[in-house]
């Protein structure tokens, strides 16, 4: 249980954050959202509360409010069966819901069926044994006090929180933050003086307010309440050492509404144990505290860098909290970050096309010139290079990094998929290895402009590449969330320890790169096509000890390449007589018949050697000989007997197609001096 112990020291070293609010800025499609990031004491856990509820020492109501979406998170205290609970009755310390705290809730409640006046008695049974113990405080005091009369939804009432109907019964319809005011969870604040004015709280002249789930000292008193109270002490099968223990584990542990336990003892039915123990108590046991201590730093480092999509939760963290490279971005976001976070410098300066607007397949001069090519492939390598080097010399040589990654087949359990440790340098290293050994022209939107670089696209990039559908003009698995956690998983172990690329997902990028008709948007096809040459280019190296670069490879030899180069000329000797008005979303017999070129190359070779004769033709004499010079060179590398195979071309052929693709594209003029692409 090495993982308990790693989260354990991960508390014990970010002590000084417990119990304190931060916000964490999160950019989404809706603009900055401020994420609020805890790590919680012991023997406490978060809710989203509706209501605040001010009173003042001597347990006079002083006035109510709603609380804002934003600021609902409240850090409240737990008993060890109320932070577990369910549908039983088992009642919070401290803060809880209307049914809990009200003790004139039947009065105003339209359930004639049920009794919650019990709900009202544990809750007050609760707070009084707290309020008369040696660590209770004032704001316990004081809330008891109040709770004692028996009038809170009437003072909501007449404040206006709460709404009745005809009947003077809470109105069924009316809800707070989307929850039914009758499910209302309450908080508490107080007043620190008592002679405060009552009609103006902020003119009350000396007095201070307190909210009663930020206040350290009111936390540690609740722990040092919970340490005197728990009798039940056993050998914890964690540290050895004989203590108090626990055998209900917290949830909320990939979110606030997760309901998944990653322990989990309350099977009587002997599923869990097969007959091999009695009871649970023989079967294991946790100490409270370490549980505790284990749950809410993991609760706290998943919601401040983990990611999580659809059930599946992966979370990565250095041991002394530094910063690492994100594992699933892409490389220019890690660069992007990492000179951000470092090296404070400017970004280097970037143009791009506008936005999403290039409906269908465009006019690719015209996307090219607003296309900034961040410098040479060398120049990208080497700022992708400095970043790793910058993020390694931040860690001490001991430095490690945790690996862990969780996932639920039904929403009452949680299992963890992964544990890995790395030392740190190593763990840097392996991310520096996937970005170099499937760098290749990757393409993307950045901050609303069509951008360009040289290295690896993100997992979300992938994922949309291989199995997403254009919907809106962009790739996306709209309807299909969970393919994003299947990438994740089977990525993962290449990206993190150098597994092998697995050999279905390179199949299934080539096929759909091979396939650019189906694509309504030719940016969307070149994502795939872009990804498909990594995967391709990865899994030569990994399989074969191949090593491929972007810059085409004239003296291969290599029949899927040589014959990818013909196609990617074909394409280009076509567009070349497009007139950019008409013809600026046709696609060309080249990219139409790409698949059937990757099934039969030679015969389908045949038929678009045939039909670019034309548009040869309407070439300038000059260019017309410079693309028959590189066609003549193509035909030069090949082996006769290779030429005249009609076998079904490898993935490498979209290597050389997109190489010599990229020469037209970048490359200003040719050998004699003839500009190819304008």
């Amino acid at each position: 249980m090495n993982w308990i112990t790693e989260l354990c020291d991960l508390y014990d070293k970010n002590a000084a954050r417990v119990g304190k609010v931060e916000y964490m800025t999160r950019k989404s499609k809706k603009g900055d959202e401020h994420i609020p990031l805890v790590l919680l004491p012991v023997f406490h856990t978060t809710v989203a509360s509706q209501i605040t509820v001010d009173i003042d020492e001597k347990g006079n109501f002083l006035g109510a409010e709603k609380v804002s979406n934003e600021d609902k998170l409240t850090i409240i205290p737990v008993t060890e069966t109320s932070g577990s609970r369910t549908a039983g009755i088992e009642a919070h310390p401290l803060c809880d819901n209307l049914k809990y705290l009200a003790g004139d809730y039947m009065e105003y409640s339209n359930s004639d069926k049920k009794d919650f006046s019990k709900n009202h008695q544990l809750y007050m049974e609760g707070l009084k044994a707290w309020h008369l113990s040696e660590y209770t405080h004032k704001k316990v005091n004081a809330i008891y006090l109040y709770l004692s009369k028996g009038c809170l939804i009437a003072d909501l009432v007449q404040h206006g929180i709460l709404i009745l109907g005809q009947d003077n019964k809470l109105a069924e319809k009316e809800k707070i933050q989307g929850v039914n005011q009758a499910d209302a969870f309450v908080r508490f604040g107080v007043i620190g003086e008592i002679n405060v004015n009552q009609d103006n709280l902020n003119d009350a002249s000396g007095s201070s307010w307190s909210e009663c789930w930020l206040d350290r000292t009111l936390q540690e008193s609740y722990i040092q309440y919970c340490r005197s109270v728990l009798i039940e002490v056993d050998i914890c099968y964690l540290t050895g050492d004989k203590v108090p223990v626990s055998y209900l584990q917290p949830k909320k542990i990939r979110n606030e509404g997760d309901g998944a336990k990653l322990i989990s003892s309350n099977d009587e039915s002997n599923f869990t144990f097969r007959g091999r123990f009695a009871d649970k108590t023989e079967a294991f046991a946790i100490g409270y505290e370490t549980s505790q201590k284990a749950h809410n730093a993991l609760k706290w480092i998943i919601r401040r860098q983990g990611y999580n999509w659809d059930g599946l939760c992966i979370v990565i963290w250095e041991s002394d909290m530094n910063k690492i490279p994100e594992w699933s971005a892409d490389t220019d976001t890690v660069c992007d970050k990492y000179e951000k976070e470092f090296v404070e410098a400017n970004i280097i300066e970037e143009t791009g096309h506008s936005d999403n607007s290039d409906e269908g397949w465009g006019d690719e001069e015209v996307i090219e010139e607003v296309s900034k090519y961040r410098g040479t492939g060398e120049g990208v390598a080497s700022r992708f290079r400095a970043a790793m080097q910058g993020y390694g010399k931040n860690l001490s040589s001991d430095s490690e990094v945790q690996l862990l990654s969780f996932d639920a087949a039904t929403t009452g359990r949680l299992a963890m998929t992964e544990y890995k440790k790395f030392a740190s340098n190593r763990y840097i290293g392996n991310i520096q290895y996937w970005h170099d050994s499937c760098e290749w022209l990757q393409s993307k939107y950045k901050e609303g402009h069509h951008y360009t670089y040289i290295g690896m696209a993100g997992i979300k990039d992938i994922a949309e590449a291989l199995y997403g559908t254009e919907q809106g003009g962009i790739l996306t698995l709209s309807g299909r969330s969970r393919m994003y956690a299947e990438v994740c998983k089977r990525l993962l172990p290449c990206i993190s320890e150098r597994a092998k690329i697995p050999g279905d997902m390179v199949n299934q990028a080539v096929r759909r790169a091979s396939s650019p008709v189906s694509f309504e948007n030719r940016y969307n096809w070149e994502r795939v096509l872009s990804i498909a040459c990594s995967f391709v280019k990865k899994q030569k190296q990994e399989n074969e000890r191949e090593v491929w670069k972007l810059e085409n490879d004239e003296l291969s030899g290599n029949r899927d390449y040589l014959y990818g180069m013909l196609l990617a000329v074909a394409d280009r000797i076509e567009y070349r007589t497009f007139d950019r008005d008409e013809d600026g979303k046709r696609v060309t017999n080249a990219r139409r018949c790409m698949n059937a070129f990757s099934q039969h190359p030679y015969q389908t070779w045949k038929v678009l050697e045939e039909k670019i004769q034309p548009y040869l033709q309407k070439l300038e004499l000059p260019e017309r000989n410079a693309y028959n010079k590189i066609l003549d060179e193509i035909y030069n590398q090949f082996d006769v007997k290779d030429f005249a195979d009609n076998d079904r071309l490898e993935g490498l052929y979209l290597l050389g197609y997109h190489s010599q693709s990229y020469k037209f594209r970048y490359k200003k003029e040719n050998e004699e001096g003839v500009k190819v692409n304008d």
